[in-house]
């Protein structure tokens, strides 16, 4: 499962590939890898996380566990997190799938994938005349399928809807670390 991170005003790609599941804890354990692989002096003042995604599979704007994630991260990096999800349909407007996961296609077509160690060789080595470069990693954890978050949970969370589109548009902040639980 490949989950890409694409750095539009960088041109720089991350793509995480796991073994397990592509759950919404995988999902915002590839953001967390990206976040501690960039160059800090780059970020060093960054209070602020846009996040542009689809509106469906483990990232989409329905899964609560997504959610429960993204405020974790929150919580651990002291950063406000936007959330932009494309309508469905849309999802091909999303930059990553045009710079980044296109390219790496383009990259690796005609060569058969026979293990993960070629494959992420070939998004490691994808770059593009207009300077994008691209790391990889792979995530060795397992994740559990259908976790459940409950309706308390939800309720800690430290969301805000945006008003334009706010079942696809919302803002997690971080939470004062008395409150939070679980």
């Amino acid at each position: 499962v490949p989950y890409g991170i694409y750095d539009v005003a960088r041109n720089r790609g991350h793509v995480c590939v796991g073994t397990s599941s592509d759950t919404g804890e995988f999902a915002v354990n590839s953001i967390r890898d990206w976040w501690a692989r960039q160059d800090k002096t780059q970020f060093a003042n960054s209070r602020r996380l846009l996040v542009l995604c689809d509106s469906g599979g483990s990232n989409g704007c329905r899964p609560r566990l997504w959610k429960r994630e993204l405020q974790r991260f929150a919580d651990e990096s002291g950063m406000t997190i936007t959330v932009a999800h494309y309508p469905r349909g849309a999802s091909k407007w999303n930059p990553i799938e045009h710079r980044l996961f296109s390219q790496i296609s383009a990259n690796w077509a005609g060569h058969p994938l026979r293990s993960l160690a070629i494959m992420l060789g070939f998004i490691q080595d994808t770059t593009t005349q207009t300077g994008l470069t691209v790391t990889a990693t792979q995530d060795r954890r397992t994740y559990k399928c259908q976790i459940k978050v409950s309706p308390r949970e939800m309720k800690q969370l430290n969301i805000r809807r945006q008003r334009t589109c706010p079942q696809w548009n919302y803002t997690i902040s971080p939470r004062p670390p008395n409150s939070i639980s679980g």
